[in-house]
């Protein structure tokens, strides 16, 4: 059913990973989607991924959505202004803010505390995770505003504010929590509902290749990490948050953190395979225990 038609929404971060996989099922489920990030069919970004925007785009068009893709560097100011003005030139509204922007997998020094991380690597990860979700957040406002209201999604990792095993990695995704709580709050009265949705092991394109293994024979990547058995795809999320964008109900729960595997149990969706991965479990079992 496509509950989301006559939708708009802007992807940030829609390249590849989670925020392909939320573009493509927003997409099914009728939107339009503007899927904005750095990596373009004519000029890759330093992630140096085949992923683009383009690509994404037409997959979102071939869902039984509208696809647009729009490059956007969301730490550029003037580049997230352009953006919301096409936006408004073209369809006239905004329903849907997915805040997803993040390149940080190059700057993230695992194994090395504050103080031996380093520091211009570290601040790169806040300027491009947390400051270019307030630029393309803020700019979002007054269309949402016009548009009647929306949704916000904060997209981040794990649903509380325990340290990640990173002190810039932590800082980065505990400030999205946040972010998503304090724009509740300033905008509950303007019927935007602001959250934040985590995934969990997430089998992005980079994970399958980390692991030699494709999205169909990807389980054989469990002989390298057992956790890898516990991982969902992209459209595990995907699914997560079109269920949440069709909810009627939805700025009921604003300010509040989700997870995938919960939503999953609440709304009964699948990942692609047809399994339903509870990463919270599985964490809690195997690794916690």
């Amino acid at each position: 059913m496509k509950l989301l038609k006559g939708k708009v929404a802007v992807v940030a971060g829609g390249t590849r990973g989670a925020g392909r996989g939320i573009s493509v099922k927003l997409g099914e489920a009728g939107a339009t989607v503007y899927v904005t990030g750095r990596s373009t069919l004519h000029s890759p970004s330093p992630m140096g991924r085949k992923e683009t925007i383009e690509e994404t785009a037409e997959l979102v068009t071939h869902a039984g959505g509208l696809g647009i893709p729009v490059k956007t560097d969301h730490t550029i100011e003037s580049d997230v202004i352009e953006l919301f003005e096409r936006v408004k030139a073209e369809s006239g509204r905004l329903d849907i803010l997915i805040n997803d922007v993040w390149g940080g997998d190059l700057l993230t020094e695992w194994g090395k505390a504050i103080g031996e991380h380093s520091l211009a690597k570290g601040l790169q990860m806040q300027r491009q995770a947390v400051e270019s979700h307030i630029i393309t957040a803020h700019y979002s406002i007054p269309l949402l505003k016009q548009s009647g209201g929306g949704l916000i999604v904060e997209i981040t990792d794990g649903v509380d504010y325990k340290p990640r095993g990173n002190f810039y990695y932590s800082l980065a995704k505990v400030s999205n929590i946040h972010t998503a709580q304090a724009m509740a709050e300033d905008l509950k009265d303007d019927r935007i509902t602001a959250i934040a949705v985590t995934p969990g092991f997430l089998r992005s394109e980079a994970m399958l290749e980390l692991f030699g293994v494709t999205e169909e024979n990807w389980k054989e990547g469990a002989n390298k990490d057992p956790h890898f058995i516990a991982s969902e795809s992209p459209y595990y999320i995907g699914e997560a948050i079109r269920c949440l964008a069709s909810d009627p109900e939805i700025h009921s729960r604003t300010g509040r953190v989700f997870s995938t595997w919960e939503l999953s149990e609440e709304y009964g969706f699948k990942d692609i395979d047809g399994t339903q991965p509870h990463w919270g479990n599985y964490f809690k079992r195997h690794v916690e225990g």
